[in-house]
């Protein structure tokens, strides 16, 4: 096919060797790409069967369960921020074909993940209560949120150190280690669910809290499974290869330089998350429940450009490394182009199937007609959501984070909670008022991070 031809794809940028065939550029993108994918896809899947598992008790627990996402990405915002870091950097080392500073990156990853484990876990066991009703919950959904918000953030330690060392797989382009780690972590979750929410078999019936207890438990195998992955010494990334576990100047500052702006970014998208949350919450139950379904159907969505972003954080990096600008300008074209591939599959499926898949989480008759009203417009979102994704993974991978914080303070911490409650509340739009505010959010980064893209300066960071 035409639209990936390498020679067209490259543009204006000198080309600095010979170009792979455009097959041998898809083969290299799909081997890479597909592990990540199906990673972020399960993740997105689980998450929606565990709305489905909870939603048998009613769209009270859809909704404390809702509740609690945007104060639980909040904390672990710093850990997303660092793993990007160390995802950037190890794929610009491996280009380079220096292990022991990709091994240092992670060592080093480690400590601070720790220590920053132990802080944030503390502070959110012990302030549950006051911030998930900040978050904007009811009368009806207060104590189970704050139950599974309590059990969530108190077992993240085994969240984080996976995340960390799947992070650094992925730069090394072992998209497959966090691959499998989720698949059993996600298979644990979902038995737990089924026996812990209802109480079957035999097990007790925990309700919402035995959702949290089943997400844990799968969180135990997953970083299990990672620690194993680093623990071979044939690997790139191993703990066999690394030098003594201490920080040092030169590794931090480079993690601190692309973590910072990360971090940056992650607080504003976070902020804006939380404050879009909060308008929606206070809707009402029913409301909150229908957007907290779209949302997981968003996050599906979500979960093919998630993946496209991680091969292409990993496949720019490392042609940034090889000193191949013409190839990482390739790389990224491709993974954006795929991406809207799926985007046009799932559209057909979102507009054609709308009330049949609310039907999945509830019958409630308002919340299937909130359930059309979200689907048809998510046949329009899911292009931009996945094409601003893609190129804000490829900034990412040549390690110009600081223009995807700027995009996110601009779009997500301004634009989506500002537009979602003008047209919510003064324009008296509804929930529909609410979903207008996030489209317009993402036609917003998808115009800057597409710019961005299309003028090539962020070819030209230094790592």
């Amino acid at each position: 096919m035409r639209i990936f031809d390498p020679r067209a794809l490259v543009g204006k940028i000198p080309v600095a060797g010979e170009l792979p065939s455009q097959r041998e550029i898809l083969l290299r993108t799909f081997w890479v790409a597909w592990p990540s994918i199906l990673e972020s896809f399960l993740i997105s899947l689980v998450g929606l069967i565990d709305t489905i598992m909870v939603g048998g008790l009613g769209s009270y627990a859809i909704a404390a369960v809702g509740l609690t996402t945007q104060p639980k990405f909040i904390a672990l915002a710093m850990f997303l921020s660092l793993n990007v870091a160390v995802s950037t950097i190890v794929a610009r080392r491996k280009g380079e074909e220096d292990q022991d500073s990709a091994n240092r990156t992670l060592m080093q990853a480690l400590l601070l993940t720790g220590i920053l484990t132990v802080l944030v876990t503390v502070i959110c066991v012990a302030l549950a209560d006051p911030i998930i009703r900040f978050a904007g919950s009811q009368p009806d959904t207060h104590a189970a949120a704050v139950s599974y918000f309590r059990i969530i953030m108190g077992g993240m330690v085994f969240n984080t150190v996976s995340m960390v060392i799947n992070a650094a797989q992925r730069g090394a382009g072992n998209t497959r280690v966090a691959m499998r780690a989720n698949l059993v972590s996600n298979g644990v979750n979902i038995l737990l669910n089924y026996l812990l929410i209802g109480g079957n078999l035999g097990f007790p019936k925990l309700g919402v809290s035995g959702a949290a207890i089943a997400t844990v438990t799968g969180s135990v195998f997953a970083c299990g499974l990672s620690i194993l992955s680093a623990a071979h010494r044939d690997g790139f990334i191993s703990f066999r290869h690394a030098p003594r576990l201490r920080f040092d100047k030169k590794t931090m500052s480079a993690i601190a330089n692309i973590g910072s702006s990360t971090l940056a970014e992650q607080i504003f998208l976070r902020i804006g998350f939380l404050a879009y949350a909060i308008l929606v919450a206070r809707l009402g139950t029913i409301a909150f429940a229908a957007h907290q379904i779209g949302m997981n159907f968003m996050s599906i969505s979500f979960s093919f450009g998630d993946g496209l972003s991680v091969a292409s954080i990993t496949l720019v990096g490392q042609s940034l490394g090889a000193g191949r600008k013409d190839m990482a300008k390739v790389y990224g074209s491709v993974c954006q182009r795929s991406g809207l591939l799926f985007a046009c599959a799932l559209s057909v499926i979102f507009l054609s199937c709308s009330r049949l898949i609310f039907r999945l989480f509830s019958n409630d008759e308002q919340i299937l007609q909130y359930g059309t009203m979200i689907m048809a417009m998510m046949t329009v979102i899911v292009f931009l959501q996945i094409s601003q994704v893609v190129f804000s993974g490829c900034l990412r991978g040549a390690g110009d984070t600081r223009y995807t914080a700027l995009v996110s303070l601009i779009s997500v911490a301004i634009i989506r909670p500002g537009g979602g409650w003008l047209f919510c509340y003064p324009l008296r739009l509804g929930l529909f008022g609410a979903w207008l505010g996030l489209a317009v959010d993402q036609f917003m980064r998808f115009i800057l991070t597409w710019l961005r893209f299309r003028q090539g300066k962020w070819m030209d960071r230094k790592i």
